[in-house]
């Protein structure tokens, strides 16, 4: 009987969530040995990447995974990097309006413009990279084996809900795990949730980020590649590091800008409305007619 990408996705993400159970605390003792200290679940998430990438690649032929990624990232390179820039120049004039909105109403208070600014390149390599596997991941992978699944509106929907949630399943404890604990990676999955236990919080957190999963997933159905997606995570993921570094007066800006859990920058009313602006805009800012295939 044929399984389809996402029953077979499922299996291996399971698969890969067990081993990190058993496995983690393995590493943890490992890690302790040569001196480091990092809390376990940061261990224990670090585990779980490791191990649903394993599983992955164990079943690579089953989930189509060379050909998607192929399929994501196969472009003429000129156009490519064109999409990228233009990607993440729609992105910083969206985060250039929130932080003017931020500045407008009492918002700012660096104290050190250029001790700020000098974070810039370390937060943009970062975003490069984050954009870079997060795209490869939920869009060109994950979007584009769904799509086989159930068409483009529902796998655009699902894609961004799974994106939207797996950036809040994880443990806020902060413990540390120097011996053998075998049922310490049970108690950090289950702790993982505990952010979904203060809704005032994580259903903003939700919508921003369900939105923003909304906005990326149509530039790769409309372009039928990654690098406008890119572009535009690139650039998110930068306005949302330096939100905190710039707006140091968030008591003075209106809920409705300030946003608040743990992206702040996306869990706003107003960024929910440009993110949809965005979305609207999408085809004209592609350049590309709609893949339909």
């Amino acid at each position: 009987m044929h399984r389809s990408f996402t029953a077979r996705f499922a299996l291996a993400l399971v698969a890969g969530v067990v081993a990190a159970i058993i496995v983690a605390p393995l590493v943890a003792i490992a890690v302790s040995a040569v001196g480091w200290r990092y809390p376990f679940p940061r261990i224990f998430d670090r585990t779980v990447m490791g191990t649903l990438l394993i599983a992955m690649l164990f079943s690579a032929r089953d989930l189509n995974l060379v050909a998607l990624l192929r399929r994501g990232f196969s472009y003429p390179p000129a156009p490519s990097i064109a999409r990228t820039i233009r990607g993440f120049v729609v992105a910083m004039l969206a985060i250039a309006i929130l932080f003017g909105l931020a500045f407008a109403v009492g918002g700012g208070g660096v104290s050190d413009h250029q001790a700020a600014a000098a974070l810039i390149p370390k937060y943009f390599l970062s975003a490069i990279a984050i954009a870079f596997i997060e795209e490869a991941f939920f869009r060109a992978f994950l979007l584009g084996g769904m799509r086989s699944d159930f068409g483009d509106r529902i796998a655009l929907i699902a894609s961004a809900a799974i994106y939207a949630i797996a950036h809040l399943v994880r443990s806020p404890a902060r413990f540390y795990v120097t011996g053998y604990e075998p049922a310490a990676g049970l108690a950090t999955l289950a702790h993982s949730v505990d952010q979904f236990t203060t809704p005032s919080i994580a259903i903003p957190t939700l919508i921003g980020l369900f939105l923003l999963g909304i906005v990326l997933g149509e530039a790769y159905i409309l372009t039928g590649s990654v690098y406008l997606s890119i572009g535009l995570h690139c650039g998110f993921v930068l306005g949302a590091k330096m939100w905190p570094k710039m707006i140091l007066n968030r008591a003075a800006i209106p809920w409705w800008i300030a946003g608040g859990g743990t992206i702040p920058l996306i869990a706003a009313p107003t960024a929910w409305v440009i993110a949809i602006a965005i979305f609207a805009a999408l085809r004209p800012i592609s350049g590309a007619q709609k893949n339909l295939s």
